[in-house]
């Protein structure tokens, strides 16, 4: 199918083609090669190597859609001759393996779909080809962890319908969705799965031990840094706040209200599976303090420990009543 733009912005020609549903098993080899738009979507297609060859063939492809097939591995190279291409939307199949090199040459990618497969674990270097991904969609899979991703041009994330494991280490992710710019969607479906005392909360609220803090020192202390010579005092002091709170406030029977608001939301993740929000509120701003007040309150929330009887011993306080006993 033929599709001549009419826009006078813009002087290339939109090439459409649409094979859904035709119990294909491979990639066809006769297509239009200046095609820019294929849909392949609900067939038996796998990405295998025979596949891989002719799809690099399409290299004026921008929008690439295989949802629904049968893609269990996406291999090295799998799309590395599509330099054009901004969507690709491989939704709805087995995936359960993404080697290293899978995304090569997706330079211009902008939305990228990985939702409802089998992947269990990511690691953070796969996604760095990916230099202007603005959307990715990880909806529907068996992920319990994810290091943050190396996108630096990402707005929008989509993590809900995964079993998260909210111990000490998802807090680098919980931080990094707290303090850059990127909008977790569906933030109030995005639950806890694990341990059983923190189903009631979503990876970005959930409140962590102090201990926590002390097993990932430098990488938090290297995060805020960043952040602090990037972004404004009330920002970065707004964080500190929550985790001087967070570590402070181990609760157990806080959850009635925090499950009572994600019920009322539930339904959001029926209406957004083709659309994402582009226009995100801004945070709420919070009153500035002085850098001095902020070193202090950072100083300060390493010197928390728990004590055998289960409260927080505060060192801090500990080792300046001792000076003044000196």
């Amino acid at each position: 199918m033929l599709l001549l733009s009419d826009e006078s912005q813009t002087s290339k020609t939109e090439v459409k083609c649409t094979f859904t549903a035709k119990n294909y098993a491979l990639i066809p080899a006769n297509i239009n090669k200046n095609v820019t738009i294929l849909d392949l979507s609900y067939n038996q297609i796998t990405l295998n190597v025979t596949d891989t060859r002719v799809l690099q063939t399409y290299f004026l492809l921008t929008e690439l859609y295989l949802i629904e097939n049968n893609v269990i591995i996406l291999h090295n190279n799998s799309f590395g001759n599509l330099s054009n291409l901004e969507i690709l939307n491989i939704c709805r199949n087995s995936i359960h393996i993404i080697q290293q090199g899978a995304f090569t040459g997706l330079d211009k990618l902008k939305q990228l779909y990985l939702c409802q497969n089998k992947i269990v674990q990511l690691n953070h270097d796969i996604f760095v080809p990916l230099k202007s991904l603005i959307l990715l969609n990880l909806q529907g899979n068996l992920i319990s962890y994810l290091d943050v991703p190396q996108l630096f041009h990402l707005e929008f994330i989509i993590l809900y319908g995964n079993p998260w494991n909210c111990s000490c280490s998802l807090l680098n992710l919980q931080n990094w969705l707290n303090t850059s710019n990127v909008t977790l969607e569906n933030e109030n479906i995005t639950m806890c799965s694990y341990p059983d005392t923190l189903k009631c909360y979503n990876i970005k609220t959930v409140p962590y031990k102090a201990e926590c803090y002390s097993k990932f020192p430098s990488s938090i202390t290297e995060d805020l840094y960043i952040h602090f010579q990037s972004t404004s005092n009330s920002t970065f002091n707004s964080f500190l706040n929550n985790l001087t709170r967070n570590s402070g406030e181990w609760i157990n029977n806080t959850c009635k209200d925090s499950y009572n608001h994600h019920r009322l939301e539930e339904h959001e993740a029926e209406t957004y599976e083709h659309s994402f929000t582009r226009n995100p509120s801004p945070p709420p701003q919070i009153p500035d303090t002085s850098s001095e007040e902020t070193i202090v309150i950072f100083e300060q929330l390493h010197q928390f420990v728990v004590d055998d009887d289960g409260f927080i011993e505060d060192k801090y306080i500990d080792t300046h009543e001792l000076r003044e006993e000196n």
